[in-house]
């Protein structure tokens, strides 16, 4: 079966589904404290892409705890009751997913790409279904509607971004589409009923969106929003990074060169200096022939301002700079040592360890008064002293990184992945320890949203 209307209840009641009946949020509800908590109770919880066993891919829900992440999980895709289209292959359903408390009930709901999406006979034009948060977790899907032109290969949900953009106190998702940037605002309803939506493109140049990054990066009440983007003129094939202040009306600002080349990469903003302005991290692993790279671009009343690079060159940082290390894969931030500065975990999945191709490795870099560097950074690989398990190729370490203090002790912990098995490397006053780390095969380090 394929979509085939632009509006939620005509395409469920196209789809042969029935609306779902749950009513609104009353006026009195609270918003949920995280968006990702989906059942309400306080917890943070973890979906993760899970492509098997179903052809179009799924969701896969690990419900919090007060310790992480427990034993209670949930499987979603298009073919649970409730949820709006089929089970079809290559729709890469729940790729891409954003969480947010998107109708103010109390509980967090789960925006949801479906990329590869056909439409109408058009192919990959993509969707996004918003799943709805409950006592129970996350049930029923509703449809958003395509703002963008209809056409083949627009990979609606290329990229989805959630924050009140806006400051009245409600949700809104930014959604990629079509090389544009189209943001819904809240409130949302199971009926599909969204806020204005605002198209952000820039129109003045060859701009195409690939990813985004929300946060506060000025100091006020509104998320703000940086655009990744494509630009490809006659003279020109570069990524950049875009600044959208937010606001009642969201304002274009200052754009920062990523790199001189297509695939710009992704980041995140957190408060690396600790002076109250969120800093904007962005990972490029295809810097230079694919050695990799991350620019920062620090916060200030008036948005970003100063900016840096960081690669396996600057001082302290370890390593040198080799042809497919991917310095950049994944990016997180958190504080691993209680200091209130946050930290930046880098990963370079591609890094040769002692002639074992593509082992990998994070490092960690410190956040401090005059911002991120390399000084007092950490490196941990395979054949770092106290990480489990043997060095070997294709281990891939790096791909993706993530710091969460899953233990409430006030020190993020870094997890990362690997074909060899992930772990779990604990937070300390000194820093990352490896003493004490533990196999975290069994952790949904992919449903560790940022």
């Amino acid at each position: 079966m394929r979509l085939r209307t632009t509006t939620a209840l005509a395409a469920l009641v196209a789809a042969g589904l029935t609306p779902l009946t749950l009513p609104s949020a009353p006026a009195s509800a609270a918003a949920a404290k995280y968006g990702d908590d989906f059942n309400g109770d306080g917890y943070r919880d973890y979906a993760s892409y899970d492509e098997s066993p179903n052809l179009g891919g799924g969701i896969l829900v690990t419900f919090g705890t007060a310790n992480g992440p427990g034993t209670v999980t949930q499987h979603i895709d298009q073919s649970s009751p409730g949820v709006y289209g089929a089970d079809e292959a290559d729709d890469m359903f729940g790729e891409v997913r954003a969480a947010a408390d998107l109708d103010g009930d109390g509980y967090g709901d789960l925006a949801v790409a479906a990329r590869g999406e056909d439409v109408d006979g058009r192919k990959d034009q993509g969707a996004v279904t918003i799943l709805w948060g409950g006592k129970n977790g996350l049930s029923g899907g509703t449809a958003l509607a395509n703002k963008a032109p209809k056409q083949s290969y627009g990979y609606m949900g290329g990229d989805l971004a959630t924050g009140d953009f806006n400051g009245d106190g409600k949700q809104d998702l930014a959604v990629v589409n079509a090389g544009k940037t189209y943001v819904y605002r809240g409130g949302f309803t199971r009926s599909g009923t969204t806020g204005s939506v605002t198209t952000l493109d820039k129109s003045s140049s060859a701009f195409d969106s690939t990813a985004l990054i929300a946060g506060k990066v000025n100091g006020d009440s509104k998320t703000d929003l940086v655009i990744i983007g494509d630009v490809v003129t006659p003279s020109v094939r570069a990524s950049d990074a875009w600044f959208i202040k937010g606001g009642s009306t969201l304002t274009s600002g200052k754009t920062l060169r990523v790199q001189s080349q297509l695939g710009g990469g992704d980041g995140i903003i957190a408060d690396f200096d600790k002076d109250g302005y969120g800093d904007i991290a962005i990972g490029s692993p295809m810097y230079s022939g694919y050695k990799g790279r991350v620019s920062l671009w620090y916060g200030s009343s008036t948005g970003p301002g100063t900016s840096s690079r960081i690669t396996q060159a600057t001082s302290g940082v370890a390593g040198t700079p080799e042809a497919d290390d991917w310095f950049g894969s994944s990016l997180s931030a958190g504080d691993v040592n209680g200091d209130g500065y946050q930290d930046l975990a880098v990963g370079a999945y591609g890094e040769e360890i002692d002639g074992k191709a593509y082992a990998g490795g994070v490092h960690v870099l410190k956040g401090r008064a005059s911002g991120i560097s390399g000084t007092g950074s950490q490196w941990f690989a395979r054949n770092s002293p106290g990480v489990p398990g043997a060095l070997t190729a294709d281990d891939g370490i790096g791909w993706l990184v993530r710091l969460r203090d899953t233990n409430h002790d006030g020190m993020a912990d870094l997890y990362f992945t690997g074909q060899a098995g992930s772990l779990r490397l604990p937070g300390s006053s000194s820093g990352i320890t490896t003493t004490g780390a533990i196999p975290a095969n069994d952790v949904p380090i992919e449903g560790f949203l940022q």
